[in-house]
């Protein structure tokens, strides 16, 4: 009796330990993963709070990065604090993120962890160049810096920074779209396959309208330095504005997500046995 109490107490201790390693994998392999899949209840109370951080960081940095687009609309003071801001969140969000960081020289490299880097360097690179450039084009929130000269490089290098960050950062919104669709499956009822298929209709939808907006407000033309100086219609309401660059932000997180899952399937067919 007392051998078949140890022997109990012997596996329960190995599934609790086998339980915490699989966590634990989990966790040391965070940089080849965005999200990954809570799945029982100690692993639920660790993760939860900081991924609620996480996804508030990522929706405050979308909504400023919006209102930056904005720029005469709204005007360069308000601008000025707002990008910030944004940089203030960009900072957290790479603090939260930190172990991807640490361990992007570690592990394999797939075709998909190459893009997803690719897209991070860029996007980081494009931030710095809006930080630099907007400190020295500043006349507001920074204006005490003994800075002069530069104004005219300053201003071309934001302009492909700001355009190119929407674009990146939409694609890289993309990538990790998954999360947020597996974040919502929980909160909602099982769907039916043609629900499914109605909100993949307004995807499509959306990226549709997003190619209409991208061509209209010139995004292309700008990220490119086609055209040096963005022109804004003052009689146009501001929402509008905002809906254009929302659909377009929608073009490329449509692209970025059903390019990702694509890599991922040709990926997985590779790895099955012929």
């Amino acid at each position: 009796m007392h051998t078949m109490r140890a022997l109990g107490r012997n596996m329960a201790y190995r599934a609790d330990r086998s339980e915490c390693q699989c966590c634990f994998a989990r966790a040391a392999n965070a940089h080849l993963y965005k999200f990954y899949p809570i799945t029982h209840e100690k692993e639920a109370v660790c993760i939860r709070p900081k991924m609620m951080i996480k996804i508030a960081v990522d929706i405050g940095m979308t909504v400023l990065l919006l209102l930056l687009m904005t720029y005469e609309l709204i005007g360069q003071a308000a601008h000025e604090w707002i990008g910030i801001g944004m940089f203030v969140l960009f900072a957290v969000h790479h603090i939260l993120n930190s172990s991807w960081s640490r361990n992007v020289l570690k592990g394999k490299y797939t075709a998909l962890r190459i893009l997803q880097t690719a897209l991070v360097a860029g996007v980081l690179l494009t931030m710095l160049g809006s930080m630099v450039s907007g400190i020295i084009l500043s006349r507001h929130a920074l204006s005490f810096l003994p800075i002069e000269g530069g104004r005219s490089w300053a201003r071309n290098l934001h302009m492909v920074s700001a355009y190119g960050g929407f674009v990146l950062m939409s694609l890289h919104l993309g990538f990790h779209w998954n999360m947020m669709m597996a974040m919502a499956k929980k909160h909602m009822k099982k769907s039916s396959h043609s629900y499914k298929w109605l909100l993949r209709g307004i995807a499509v939808f959306i990226a549709g309208y997003g190619v209409c907006a991208f061509i209209k407000r010139e995004i292309g033309s700008y990220m490119l330095l086609k055209i040096e100086f963005v022109y804004f219609d003052f009689d146009e309401p501001l929402l509008l504005f905002i809906l254009d660059y929302m659909a377009a932000m929608g073009l490329f997180v449509f692209v970025g997500h059903y390019l990702s899952e694509g890599i991922k399937r040709i990926q997985q067919k590779k790895r099955q046995p012929e």
